[in-house]
């Protein structure tokens, strides 16, 4: 089997070059005939149409990117299988998507998601994203990489620690969680809250508000911000630095770095909702806290990057989901146990490591590609 993968590459920083690069790991490790090429790069997809003649051409994305991943290998007879993410509503390229033999999404609930819209289900394959378990691993508290993070971030030794990682606090559930530290303050060791959100404009006004809430919950003291550009050399050691990974993510396709912190074996703290469905085991490897409120939308203006006119506005055929938002009292309930029992975090992570290596581990999930690809294209 000859397989080109299109996406974001060279990768950066980031969920879907990630994604594309974790599986490119894992084919080539299993012995397929692989390589990485930018999405967007027409004139080296077309050099690799040429003289490498792949079988399939794999594209890693969400509907918006169907031109570059399913309709410029089509224009040269390939055969396009993308594997996409959630993105909003998917409000074009329905045709386009109904016709492929073949999509794959990360999770039941972005499969969900496309059938909710109008993509039909019996032509859809759920791959979940692959996870470097090689470089998510444990490592001590006494190791000095992670004892530097928790000094650098003003985190004692006989403080414990809770994280969240996103592009922004708010929609991975920090706010739902910073209530909840709020309500157990005086029932728990010492503590500190940890978000390490990255750096870009349209996060600043958001870390401001989520900081003014810390301030009228009076766990301003406590909470800290860390707003800087790190890469995956960083990633495993702030994870190693951190107690309990905290994040009831208010939309989330996969939720990459849950999983990451349970490799790193870490109990993690998510909601009864969404890609977590798939991904966490209540109880054992995580806390799912329920989902107390479900927003919804009936209509939308869509902005750039969506494949469409910008400035569009779309009425929904039905409600749609905008976020959801979890449980503040579930949340408490986990944390307080979690930060006041340290062998139930010990089991819960190591649970978590176990069963991370053995369904979300690369080298795994390129299996499950190959077998899929096989079964439903008739490619080896």
């Amino acid at each position: 089997m000859k397989v080109l993968v299109l996406f974001d590459y060279p990768p950066p920083p980031g969920g879907l070059a990630m994604q594309g690069d974790l599986l490119c790991r894992g084919l080539r490790e299993i012995g397929v005939d692989v390589h990485p090429v930018h999405l967007k790069s027409s004139l080296e997809k077309e050099w690799y149409y040429r003289w490498f003649r792949p079988d399939v051409v794999v594209g890693v994305g969400y509907w918006g990117h169907v031109p570059d991943l399913v309709l410029h290998p089509q224009k040269f007879g390939m055969l396009a299988v993308p594997w996409l993410v959630a993105d909003g509503f998917i409000a074009e390229y329905r045709d386009v998507l109904n016709a492929l033999p073949l999509i794959l999404v990360t999770s039941n609930w972005v499969k969900d998601v496309y059938v909710r819209d109008g993509i039909k289900g019996d032509n859809i394959e759920v791959l979940p994203v692959g996870c470097g378990t090689d470089r998510y691993v444990p490592h001590s508290s006494d190791d000095l990489k992670v004892k530097s993070i928790r000094k650098d971030l003003g985190v004692s030794e006989d403080q414990l620690m809770i994280l969240t990682v996103g592009g922004d606090g708010a929609s991975k559930g920090a706010r739902e969680v910073m209530e909840a530290l709020a309500l157990i303050d005086a029932e728990v060791p010492d503590w500190r809250y940890v978000c390490k959100v990255w750096p870009q404009p349209r996060t600043v006004q958001q870390n401001l508000l989520d900081l003014e809430l810390a301030a009228r919950l009076g766990i301003d003291k406590k909470v800290i911000y860390s707003t800087s550009i790190v890469s995956q050399n960083f990633m495993p050691y702030l994870l190693a630095a951190c107690d309990i990974y905290a994040a009831p993510s208010r939309l989330e396709g996969f939720g990459m770095i849950q999983v990451e912190a349970n490799a790193c074996e870490k109990p993690v703290i998510a909601i009864d909702a969404m890609a977590f469905l798939d991904t966490m085991v209540h109880g054992e490897t995580a806390f799912l806290a329920k989902v107390a409120e479900e927003r919804k939308i009936t209509e939308a203006v869509f902005g750039e990057g969506h494949g469409i006119e910008s400035g569009q506005r779309i009425v929904f055929p039905n409600p749609r989901t905008a976020e959801y938002r979890a449980s503040v009292p579930d949340i408490a309930k986990y944390l307080l146990t979690l930060m006041n029992d340290s062998t139930l975090r010990r089991e819960m992570g190591e649970a978590g490591r176990k069963h991370v290596v053995e369904l979300f581990d690369y080298r795994q999930v390129a299996k499950r590609f190959v077998k899929i690809v096989s079964d439903r294209l008739g490619i080896q």
